[in-house]
C-alpha cells in the first residue's frame, strides 16, 4: 500500500518513534522525580525506579512503566496538533494531557485489569498522584520531542 500523501512531518513514522523516545526518556526522568518528590513530602508511599519484576515477563517495574509511557508517547505525538491549538498554550496542553488520559486510562483500564478498586479507590492524597507525575511526564515528553527533534516539526513553532 502506497504511503498517503497527506501524512505530514508531525505524524511520519520517524517522529512517532521520537515520540516514543521522548516519553520512554520522560517516565524516568519527570515521572520518576515527580514521584519521588512526593514520597520525600509524604503524599504516597511508592518510590521512584522500583525494580521488582513485573509479569509476565519479569522485567523491572521502572521499565515496564517507561515502555508504556512510549507508547502515550506515540498517542502524544498524534495529538500534538491540537495540543498547539489550545488556548492555554502547547505546554500547558501538554501537561493537561499527561494528567488526565494516562492517569485516567491507569484509574479506569489498568486498575480493573489488575482486579483493583476503579482509581484505586480514590483515596486522598493519593487520588493526587496520578495526575501530578504524569501531568509533569506530559511536559517532560513535549520538552524532550523539541530536543529530539531540534526544536522542528512541533506544532504552533
Amino acid at each position: 500500500m502506497a504511503r498517503s500523501a497527506s501524512l505530514t512531518y508531525s505524524t511520519s513514522v520517524s517522529r512517532l518513534v521520537l515520540g516514543f523516545a521522548a516519553a520512554f526518556l520522560a517516565t524516568l526522568t519527570f515521572h520518576q522525580i515527580g514521584l519521588e518528590i512526593l514520597h520525600l513530602i509524604g503524599v504516597t508511599p511508592g518510590t521512584p525506579y522500583n525494580t521488582a519484576p513485573v509479569p509476565p515477563f519479569g522485567v523491572p517495574q521502572v521499565i515496564s512503566l517507561a515502555f508504556w509511557g512510549g507508547i502515550w508517547g506515540i498517542v502524544f505525538v498524534l495529538v500534538e496538533p491540537w495540543l498547539a491549538r489550545s488556548p492555554g498554550g502547547y505546554w500547558v496542553a501538554a501537561i493537561i494531557f499527561g494528567a488526565i488520559f494516562p492517569t485516567g486510562a491507569s484509574w479506569f483500564i489498568v486498575a480493573p485489569l489488575k482486579s483493583l478498586p476503579l482509581g484505586y479507590g480514590f483515596h486522598f492524597p493519593g487520588l493526587l498522584v496520578g495526575p501530578i507525575v504524569n501531568g509533569l511526564w506530559g511536559l517532560g515528553t513535549a520538552l524532550f520531542l523539541g530536543v529530539l527533534t531540534g526544536w522542528r516539526g512541533r506544532p504552533g513553532t
